[in-house]
């Protein structure tokens, strides 16, 4: 029997961004004959890559990269593919010494339009740019989107929702990675209420207390709170069952479009040009226009630096409403 060609793919950065690596693993294992295909992530990100059939074999950051870099030397790889291409990654590169493969940067195209806002970012999608380093290898982009795997103990039964939301529900992903991402609690609920259908609140922990809030406004009657009942993976189940998806720039936002459902993405102070828009599915965008202050980051602030947050507090909600009475799906 051949040795298997092993290919490890670093991706350390977050839920989002593991998720968006899922073509690149499902493109190399069913294209490049005996391959084993080895995934690295932090041990934060381990529900999002357990189950996906195409790993072979899974090694997780919890700490020292000097104790993990001594894991993966014992591998010996055939190839690394960087998909994230920072110090860490350049400095595991580094210690493996051998061939590899990293997505281009874009760092200064992403300032150049954060501060001066020229925009001279590449059109690709990021998956299409993660892609790219692949095709060294002969390995092309299959068109088929992204992949989330859920096992069967995460399922959610429809019989854990409240009767209200048990036969059709819309999710709305509240959460955020900073403030400048996210709405403020008083358009959220302004937006459920434009909703007006049972809505089920997805989010971490933290976000528990905004979600709280949102309830108490609305009535329990068309808003459940799920923010910290359910692990990542029974959210995505959460999502799986959704008629739509609404939710800020965040990992939830891919996980659903991972499940083709349609997105309604919330934009603040960061935009789609960065490339990181739902990817193969579906979506309309709900950004504020002609913001001269816009984008100011490219991940997002703790606070808006111009003070009136306007990218939020103006946004409009420009959607048709009758289109979440639609056929569940939009496949």
């Amino acid at each position: 029997m051949a040795t298997p060609v092993k290919v490890l793919i670093l991706q350390l950065a977050s839920i989002g961004d593991v998720v968006l690596t899922s073509p690149v693993v499902r493109c190399l294992k069913q294209q490049l004959p005996n391959v084993a295909v080895h995934f690295c992530t932090k041990l934060d990100y381990q529900a999002i890559v357990a189950y996906n059939p195409h790993i072979s074999k899974r090694h997780y950051l919890d700490g020292s990269v000097y104790a993990l870099i001594r894991k993966l030397r014992a591998e010996q790889f055939d190839y690394v593919i960087d998909l994230q291409n920072t110090f860490v990654t350049d400095l595991i590169k580094a210690a493996l010494g051998t061939r590899s493969y990293s997505v281009e940067k874009q760092s200064l195209r992403q300032w150049l339009y954060t501060r001066w806002k020229v925009n001279a970012l590449s059109e690709q999608h990021i998956v299409d740019r993660y892609l790219t380093t692949v095709q060294p290898l002969g390995v092309e982009n299959d068109g088929r989107g992204l992949d989330y795997f859920i096992p069967y103990k995460d399922e959610v039964e429809l019989g854990w929702l409240p009767a209200t939301h048990q036969n059709d529900f819309v999710a709305y992903a509240i959460g955020g990675q900073h403030m400048t991402r996210r709405l403020p609690l008083l358009r959220m609920i302004e937006l459920c209420l434009k909703i007006n259908y049972p809505i089920v609140l997805l989010g971490d922990k933290q976000d528990r207390k905004v979600g709280d809030e949102i309830v108490r406004a609305i009535g329990e009657g068309q808003i459940y709170n799920a923010c910290g009942h359910y692990n990542l993976n029974q959210s995505a189940s959460l999502l799986q069952r959704a008629r739509v998806v609404f939710s800020h720039d965040t990992g939830l936002m891919h996980i659903g479009a991972a499940f083709k459902k349609k997105v309604y993405s919330i934009w603040g102070s960061t935009t789609p040009q960065f490339g990181f828009y739902p990817y193969k599915t579906a979506h309309v965008r709900l950004e504020t226009p002609g913001l001269g202050c816009r984008p100011c980051s490219a991940t997002g602030l703790d606070d808006c630096p111009m003070k009136h947050f306007k990218c939020m507090n103006s946004l409009p909600f420009d959607f048709d409403v009758k289109e979440l009475r639609m056929k569940k799906n939009f496949e």
